[in-house]
């Protein structure tokens, strides 16, 4: 397996570790009813925890497709290499460190490591366009 597959399936893994400290957190200031009922009526976050979980994990949704995307396209395409590696690496990486530092809210910093997997992302992507 590349390097590139192999950072994509630990951050599937890192996905689940969002989903249950989110869901965590959240059910515990929610409670169990909420959790188990329809949610019809979702009441705001109070905590900051559980919030800041919640919103780290929205915020890898956001960026894991993309991630996931050009990983499974640089493998079609047989386009492996240091850039995709090094991209792979950066973007998982990154991700990894964004979750503390969201949940501690530190605020430039974590924005800085956003910034840093995003790169990661587009030099995966960048070997895919360089035909």
């Amino acid at each position: 397996m590349s390097v590139a597959l192999t950072m994509l399936a630990l951050a599937c893994v890192l996905g689940f570790v969002h989903l249950f400290l989110a869901a965590h957190f959240v059910t515990q200031e929610r409670g169990a009813a909420w959790n188990a009922g329809a949610r019809d009526n979702t009441p705001p976050l109070q905590g900051k925890l559980a919030g800041r979980l919640d919103r780290a994990f929205q915020n890898f949704k956001e960026t894991f497709p993309i991630f996931a995307v050009a990983v499974i396209l640089v493998t079609l395409l047989d386009r492996h290499n240091a850039r995709t590696e090094w991209g792979a690496q950066l973007y998982f990486w990154m991700r990894v460190l964004y979750l503390p530092l969201y949940a501690a809210g530190v605020p430039m910093l974590r924005t800085i490591v956003w910034l840093a997997s995003v790169v990661g992302i587009l030099l995966v992507l960048s070997v895919a366009f360089a035909g």
